[in-house]
C-alpha cells in the first residue's frame, strides 16, 4: 500500500522514481504544460507506442512542512486518501481499479507527496476522475483514522526494528539537527498517537490547494484531452499558498550512534550537499558515480571486491529546495567496522585531493547515460520525471539539454564539486555493539 520515501528519499519499491533520458530522433519529447484557471499546474507526455498510461497527483507538501506537533501528517494523509471518499469507500476503490486493470500507490517525501495510478489508455477518463476525487474530497471517517493510525504505527514499530532503515535514519538527524529535514517522515509514536482527525482534515483543507498541486500523465496520452477532462473534475479547488521553508542553518552533529547487539554493524557518513537547482548538481552526479554509484565505482571495488569485507557498499546524493546531502552507506562485522570506515576514509581523502580521471569520467557519464535512458522505457517513469521536475523546479527540463549538460561537465568541475561537498562537516551514523569511544577515531 501506500509507503514513505526512505530515510534519503531514495527511491523505494513503491517509489515511481523520476528519470530522464534521451528521446530518440525520431521520437522527439511530447511534452504539454498547462495551468488552469485556478492555479493547478498540468504536464503530459505523449508516448506514441504504448497503450496505458500513468497518471499521478503531485502535491508539493511533505514531511519537512509540518509542525512538531503534526509530524507524520502528510504520511498519514497519504495513508487516509485511500481509505475513501463521500462517495467511494476504501474496498470500492481497490475494485474499481483492479476492474480496470490498473495500478494504484503513494509515496511521501520531505517535500512533496504523490499519488499515482497506472492504467490501459482506455480508462483514462476514470482513472482521472478516481484521481480527483481521492485527492480533493477525501471523507476522514473517524473509523477510518484510527485504524490506518494503528497501521502506520506499525510502520513505525517495524522501521525501528529495522537498523539499515535506523541508520540513515540517524544520518539525517544528525546532518540537519533541529531542523525538519532531519526529521523521520513517518512522525513519531508519540505525533501519530496524538494526531486527530480534524488536525489531519485541516492540514488537508490548507495544503491540497492548487498552489501547490501538480497533475501529470504520461503514456497514450493527448495534453488537451487531459486538461479539459481535468477543469471540470478539479477546477473547483481554489486558493491555497506554497509553503514557507527555512534552511538549515546548524551545523551537523559529528556522531549519531544507536547501541544495539546487532550481528552486523551498519554504517552511513554524510556531508551536506546542493540543492536541487544548484549548478553543480551534474558534476555531483558524475562524482558519485565514481565515488560509489555502481560496481565499478571505488568503493565497492576497494572494499568489496578487492577486500571481501561487506556485501554491499555505495553513495547516494539527495537534494532539496535550500539543501541538500551525499551520503556512503555499508554494513559489516562489528569487528571490521574500523577498517571499513579507514578505507572510506581514504577513498574520499583521495578524491579530494586528487579529483577523477579522465577514464573515471567517459564510464560515469556513460553509465549515467544510459541510467537515463533505461529510465524512460515506460509511462511510469516518465510521469515520474515530468511530475517531480514541475513540483520541485518549476519547470521541466528537456532531455536533451538534460544530456548536455551531463556531457559538458569536465574534470575541472568534479574537482571542484567534490571539495565544495567532501571537504565540509561530515556526520558518521552508526547502529551496532558500539560506544562512542569505539567510534571516537573517526569523527
Amino acid at each position: 500500500m501506500a509507503v514513505a520515501a526512505s530515510a534519503v528519499d531514495a527511491a523505494s519499491h513503491h517509489h515511481v522514481t523520476p528519470a530522464a533520458g534521451p528521446a530518440r530522433d525520431d521520437e522527439p519529447e511530447q511534452i504539454g504544460q498547462t495551468t488552469l484557471e485556478n492555479g493547478i499546474r498540468v504536464a503530459t507526455e505523449r508516448m506514441d507506442h504504448v497503450r496505458s498510461v500513468a497518471l499521478g497527483v503531485w502535491v508539493g507538501v511533505g514531511g519537512r512542512d509540518e509542525t512538531d506537533e503534526l509530524s507524520g501528517a502528510s504520511h498519514f494523509l497519504e495513508h487516509l486518501l485511500f481509505k475513501g471518499t463521500a462517495d467511494r469507500g476504501a474496498r470500492a476503490i481497490a475494485l474499481a481499479v483492479d476492474a480496470a486493470g490498473g495500478e494504484m500507490n503513494a509515496f511521501t517525501a520531505r517535500e512533496y507527496t504523490a499519488y499515482y495510478l497506472r492504467l490501459p489508455v482506455e480508462q483514462l477518463g476514470f482513472g482521472l476522475d478516481l484521481l480527483a476525487d481521492v485527492v480533493s474530497r477525501p471523507a476522514f471517517r473517524p473509523d477510518e483514522v484510527e485504524s490506518e493510525r494503528q497501521v502506520i504505527l506499525e510502520e513505525l514499530l517495524m522501521n525501528e526494528d529495522d537498523p539499515d532503515d535506523r541508520v540513515h535514519t540517524g544520518l539525517l538527524e544528525g546532518l540537519f539537527p533541529d531542523h525538519p529535514l532531519g526529521r523521520e517522515v513517518l512522525g513519531s509514536r508519540e505525533s501519530i498517537a496524538a494526531i486527530g482527525r480534524d488536525d489531519i482534515a485541516a492540514f488537508h483543507g490548507d495544503e491540497y490547494r492548487p498552489a501547490n498541486l501538480v497533475v501529470a500523465a504520461a503514456g497514450a496520452v493527448h495534453h488537451d484531452e487531459v486538461v479539459e477532462r481535468l477543469a471540470g473534475r478539479i477546477g473547483g479547488l481554489a486558493g491555497g499558498v506554497a509553503p514557507t521553508r527555512q534552511a538549515p542553518t546548524e551545523a551537523p552533529r559529528p556522531l549519531a550512534l544507536l547501541h544495539r547487539d546487532t550481528e552486523q554493524a551498519h554504517l552511513a557518513l554524510g556531508w551536506r550537499g546542493l540543492h536541487h537547482a544548484d549548478d553543480e548538481r551534474y558534476a555531483l552526479a558524475v562524482a558519485n558515480q565514481v565515488l560509489g554509484g555502481g560496481m565499478s565505482s571505488r568503493l565497492f571495488h576497494e572494499i568489496r571486491e578487492k577486500r571481501g569485507l561487506v556485501y554491499g557498499v555505495y553513495s547516494s546524493p539527495s537534494s532539496y529546495s535550500d539543501a541538500g546531502a551525499l551520503l556512503i552507506g555499508t554494513g559489516t562485522a562489528p569487528s571490521r567496522a574500523d577498517e571499513v570506515l579507514r578505507l572510506i576514509a581514504a577513498e574520499v581523502d583521495g578524491m579530494v585531493a586528487d579529483g577523477i580521471t579522465d577514464e573515471e569520467l567517459a564510464v560515469a557519464k556513460g553509465s549515467l547515460t544510459g541510467s537515463l535512458v533505461l529510465g524512460l522505457e515506460d509511462p511510469g517513469s516518465r510521469l515520474g520525471r515530468i511530475a517531480s521536475s514541475e513540483t520541485v523546479l518549476g519547470e521541466i527540463i528537456p532531455v536533451a539539454e538534460h544530456l548536455r549538460r551531463l556531457d559538458a561537465v569536465a574534470l575541472d568541475d568534479v574537482a571542484r564539486v567534490v571539495r565544495r561537498v567532501l571537504s565540509g562537516p561530515r556526520t558518521l551514523s552508526a547502529v551496532g555493539p558500539f560506544t562512542e569511544d569505539d567510534l571516537a577515531a573517526h569523527l
